[in-house]
């Protein structure tokens, strides 16, 4: 492998702050990297010296002759007064204009980032700052190179155009260095991790899950050897009180493998319990809407929903997916009650207490301090079985204990986002409605606010691309395509993601074969043709549910069987997670089926 760019001990600092300590670290040809680490740590810093958009203080940054590189940061701009044609097109060549058609490389990152449908003539001035970073991918992506540097290219991409883009990376030769909080694009992407912390760049072997198991044992080796250093002071004292030892061999510790770092630590939740705390908080009712329409603002004719009912009930957990523009944050404002149906009903549950995480960061006071604006809401929380006080919860997200004094007008726009989080948490909602609640969010602050959420025992509606966080906190999906319906993928993301190349998975048609037919007419129950069919579909169902039963035992059996086996382990809970979405949705049908035959 060809060195493309080596750091030899390199510094960099802005005032008296230090981010890049003496680093030095290289990229070969085929290298894709993963860079993570706090906000404000240096992640940023580290690319811009990387590509040469910053000079570091000290040390030296070679790259290798004539190397075609592209770069996309936060800082990168586009001339306001031209056209997309003119900054991802026409750099392509002086024929461009003419070959770009039929270069499959460049139309796919035309369709993949959404730049058709935007058009190619119009000016880049007028479109939104997520637009324009889109258009700056596209110029990056179309070119032949051997190093492409993004900075968090995933922030304004959704479910689907984060898939395109990873499939994209992985599809390509040349190297990638990339800073971005989307743990499943770090699995799926990256080969090669870097932790920027304390100055220094950590390096890691894989992606994400290798990252988070290497820390892991990382940290625990760190604790092993200071309580062997602390036994070693413990014997000095002891040979100086009784006289010199005899002399022994020294100790042998066992690394031991990964699997021991998680044999003991139990599911990241307990369903059963909190659901039962959620019902006995919330009542039967929470949130329902009951033939409702709604349109999208601003969009004249097009339905949002036509008719839909939907209810949530206490301690539902839901991911709700859809393309950039279908309505996702226009359903969440109307679930708040911050948006009337223009036909139909919402109805809220008397015991409701809701929180709804816009992303708007207007409702922040600034000028209060930190801690004053959390203990504002309050100086003490219950999230299920911790209680915290307001510090301590400021320090779950982020802010230690100098931070927390520092006025909110001066926090970054990541700070914010984390501060508006813990003031709606120690409100003690039991409802919470979350849009795009990564946005601005580090790994660990991820990590800090997934823990919280395991433990929180109320009904949650989260809207986010981020695949990661939603399969994690999140116990079934719902999609908006369009259709004016809300559908509901017992197959997650990875069905969403079929659905919408045309190809459903059989999981989606299982949940199409078992949707519930449309309802009688009010006044009349069941015909004897319908109660023969439901009692059709109700032996088809439990054979579907023996058949499923006895899939989900055999995984069991296998994941038991492949406890050394990582690669193998994640791909069998995969499916093991979709068979139990699958007899989860068989099991309700069935249930809706006993009841209208009985």
């Amino acid at each position: 492998m060809a060195n493309l760019v080596n750091l030899e001990s390199v510094s960099k600092s802005f005032g008296v702050r230090t981010l890049l300590d003496a680093v030095s670290l290289g990229v070969n040809t085929g290298d894709r990297i993963g860079v993570v680490g706090l906000n404000g740590g240096g992640k940023t810093t580290l690319l811009e010296v990387l590509a040469g958009v910053e000079p570091p203080d000290d040390g030296r940054v070679s790259r290798t002759r004539d190397l075609r590189m592209a770069v996309v940061t936060q800082r990168s701009e586009l001339a306001p007064e031209a056209t997309i044609r003119e900054c991802v097109i026409d750099p392509l060549g002086h024929d461009a204009d003419h070959e770009w058609a039929a270069d499959p490389r460049v139309r796919s990152v035309l369709d993949g980032l959404g730049i058709s449908a935007l058009g190619l003539d119009t000016r880049v001035g007028p479109l939104s700052g997520g637009e324009r970073r889109r258009v700056a991918l596209a110029a990056a992506l179309v070119r032949d190179l051997d190093l492409v540097v993004l900075d968090e290219p995933t922030n304004h991409l959704d479910v689907e155009g984060v898939r395109w883009l990873a499939d994209h990376l992985l599809a390509r030769r040349c190297a990638l260095v990339v800073v971005t909080h989307d743990r499943w694009f770090l699995d799926t992407v990256c080969t090669r991790t870097w932790e920027v912390v304390g100055g220094r760049v950590e390096q890691y072997e894989g992606g994400y899950a290798d990252w988070v198991f290497a820390r892991a044992e990382r940290a625990r080796l760190a604790e092993t050897l200071e309580e062997k250093r602390r036994n070693l002071a413990r014997k000095e004292l002891a040979w100086l009180r009784r006289g010199a030892p005899a002399r022994t061999s020294k100790p042998r510790f066992r690394i031991e493998a990964a699997e021991a770092l998680i044999s003991d630590v139990p599911p990241p939740r307990d369903n059963v319990e909190l659901l039962a705390f959620a019902k006995r908080r919330l009542g039967r009712t929470v949130l329902e809407l009951e033939d409702v329409s709604l349109a999208i603002p601003g969009d004249e004719g097009r339905v949002l929903l036509d008719g839909v009912t939907w209810r949530i009930g206490p301690g539902d957990r839901v991911g709700l997916v859809g393309v950039n523009g279908s309505g996702k944050t226009t359903l969440l404002r109307l679930l708040a009650g911050d948006r009337e149906p223009e036909a139909g009903v919402r109805v809220q549950g008397q015991t409701v207490r809701l929180a709804h995480l816009s992303q708007e960061l207007h409702d922040l006071p600034g000028e209060l301090r930190v801690l004053e604006a959390i203990e504002e809401v309050a100086r003490r929380v219950q999230l299920g079985k911790q209680e915290l006080s307001a510090s301590q919860l400021a320090e779950r997200f982020g802010f230690p204990q100098g931070r927390q004094w520092t006025p909110v007008s001066d926090l970054s726009g990541g700070e914010r986002r984390r501060l508006q989080l813990a003031r709606l948490l120690m409100a003690e909602p039991n409802v919470l409605l979350l849009d795009e609640p990564t946005n601005d969010l580090d790994i660990d602050t991820l990590q800090q606010l997934e823990d919280l959420l395991d433990s929180w025992p109320g009904t949650l509606v989260v809207v986010s691309h981020d695949r990661y966080l939603v399969e994690r906190v999140c116990d079934g999906v719902v999609a908006l395509f369009g259709d004016g319906r809300i559908t509901h993928l017992p197959g997650g993301i990875e069905e969403y993601l079929q659905r919408r190349e045309g190809a459903a998975s059989p999981v989606a048609r299982v949940a199409e074969e078992a949707r519930p037919a449309e309802p009688a007419a009010r006044g009349g129950g069941p015909s004897g043709a319908d109660l023969r069919a439901a009692q059709k579909e109700l032996t088809r169902l439990e054979r579907q549910l023996d058949r499923l039963t006895g899939r989900e035992a055999e995984l069991h059996a296998a994941l038991a069987a492949a406890a050394t086996e990582p690669d193998r382990l994640l791909a069998l809970d995969a499916e093991l997670r979709t068979v139990l979405a699958e007899k989860d949705e068989v099991e309700q049908r069935w249930m809706e089926l006993a009841e209208q035959v009985s």
